[in-house]
């Protein structure tokens, strides 16, 4: 989605340079001035617009985190009571 937004700002970015709208850069650094606008307009709008997936993703990490910690805790619970026992 990032890159569709990325994609959807530069092709804006080049009909604004191509009409006037927008400077053209200096010399051979039309395509650079074009492609580093685009990156500074779809970096802020990236953000908020896709904050929706950006918390979804978050809650399914953290989950998985979440349980990978529980696992471990248990495998740990398992092993000293395993040494204990044998220490007994």
């Amino acid at each position: 989605m990032r890159l569709g937004i990325f994609v959807g700002c530069l092709v804006l970015v080049a009909v604004l340079v191509n009409v006037g709208w927008v400077p053209a850069g200096l010399g051979d650094a039309n395509p650079a001035w074009v492609v580093l606008l685009a990156l500074v307009i779809s970096a802020p709008l990236s953000f908020v617009l896709l904050r929706k997936q950006r918390d979804e993703m978050s809650a399914q990490i953290s989950g998985r985190v979440a349980d990978a910690k529980e696992k471990l805790a248990a495998n740990r619970s398992q092993e000293d009571a395993a040494d204990d026992a044998a220490r007994a």
